[in-house]
């Protein structure tokens, strides 16, 4: 992995003023053309062209960064799907949480079903390292044969329960709320790739919200986002 210096070398703007503007778009509800007013009322002249290219190089080297703290989620999933909008087309979001509502895994699919299904249950598992005991989905029953051939696959699959209940699920459409209302300025995607990107760096920024990392280390306790962040980037 590069160092951050080698990262941002030969950069035009200072490296602290792209990763603010890249920060802010993807915790706060704003646009390219809000962060170029507030960027403007700083003195400094952006094109909304420029942040956006700024998330899509930018975002995934900070995920990495995060990516190395990582606390498990719990071992209740309450998985479900929401579509995103690229081009006219509808895409599928694949997402769980867990009983908590800690972030599982979310993983983008060009369509909804079983292969898509399964592939998002393998993820989950390799990111988590561990079988769930429960699994809670809805109605959808691509879904429950997708889970019912994960679970198969692995040694002590017959353990995890499969359920289908709307109660339990309320946790994860809720938790959708948070992904949509921030993609909602967006006004949908162009490209697949440009949506994933942008789609993982929000839930990363929810991730860091739900407190999803073990910073201990860095001695971290009390500080601001900006000085948490540098400290998470220098580490």
């Amino acid at each position: 992995m590069l160092s951050i210096d080698e990262f941002f070398r030969g950069r035009h703007f200072d490296r602290e003023i792209s990763i603010l503007c890249v920060r802010w778009y993807l915790r706060f509800k704003l646009s390219f053309r809000d962060l170029v007013e507030i960027m403007a009322e700083r003195g400094i002249d952006l094109a909304h062209t420029t942040i956006m290219r700024w998330i899509q190089r930018y975002a995934p080297e900070f995920e990495k960064r995060w990516n190395r703290f990582p606390c498990r989620a719990g071992r209740s999933w309450r998985v479900d799907e929401t579509y995103v909008r690229i081009k006219v087309s509808g895409t599928c979001l694949y997402r769980a949480v867990d009983s908590d509502g800690k972030t599982v895994d979310f993983l983008l699919r060009a369509r909804r079903d079983i292969a898509a299904a399964k592939a998002f249950f393998r993820r989950a598992f390799q990111r988590q390292g561990r079988l769930p005991r429960a699994i809670t989905l809805d109605g959808y029953q691509a879904s429950h044969r997708a889970a019912r051939e994960f679970l198969a696959e692995h040694r002590g699959g017959a353990r995890t329960k499969l359920r289908s209940s709307k109660y339990l699920n309320n946790l994860i459409e809720q938790d959708h709320r948070s992904i949509k209302l921030r993609l909602g300025p967006t006004l949908g995607f162009k490209r697949f790739r440009s949506a994933s990107i942008t789609i993982a760096s929000v839930e990363l920024m929810q991730r860091i919200r739900k407190r999803q990392f073990a910073l201990g280390k860095l001695r971290v306790a009390g500080k601001t986002a900006s000085e948490i962040w540098s400290a998470v980037r220098a580490a």
